[in-house]
């Protein structure tokens, strides 16, 4: 038991597709709904985070949110550190590209900041979501980022301009 906790912990902090191969030797079906996983390069939404899906205000609000939270251990610029990744950078959006932005608020949601994860509101974590997308250079539009996670995979997440 302890030792599928670490390594459930371990994918966390690895990213989408070693979560998806810890799920997949517990037998856990991965994508939503049970669903797999897009193909790389495709996608379940028709918005993207090219789309200003978030606003400026809201990526204000998260910033101090991220500070206070999250950048002792990712960083104060999104980085990465010594047990934490990068949330910003190629690396950060090609690990995320072809998934929902649902995916990556619900990992948000359910375990940052780690060991606390109910420090945040949903609401700060989507404008904590939101800090980091204005991070990864994705635009700022008019309407403000949903907490709701069936509204969030809606959202495509696309490393590159389409």
């Amino acid at each position: 038991m302890v030792r599928a906790a670490v390594a459930g912990l371990a994918a966390l902090l690895a990213g989408p597709a070693a979560v998806a191969a810890v799920s997949s030797a517990a037998g856990v079906p991965s994508g939503a709904g049970g669903s797999p996983p897009p193909a790389p390069g495709t996608t379940r939404a028709q918005l993207s985070v090219w789309s200003g899906v978030y606003t400026s205000e809201q990526a204000d609000r998260g910033a101090p949110l991220y500070e206070a939270e999250c950048g002792e251990c990712h960083g104060p610029s999104l980085e990465g550190g010594e047990t934490a990744p990068a949330l910003a950078g190629a690396d950060f959006r090609w690990a995320w590209n072809g998934l929902a932005v649902g995916d990556l608020f619900e990992r948000l949601r359910v375990s940052m900041p780690e060991g606390r994860p109910r420090a945040l509101t949903r609401a700060q974590k989507v404008d904590v979501l939101a800090y980091m997308l204005r991070e990864n250079a994705f635009p700022a539009g008019d309407t403000e980022l949903p907490s709701r996670g069936s509204r969030l995979d809606a959202i495509a997440f696309e490393a590159l301009q389409p």
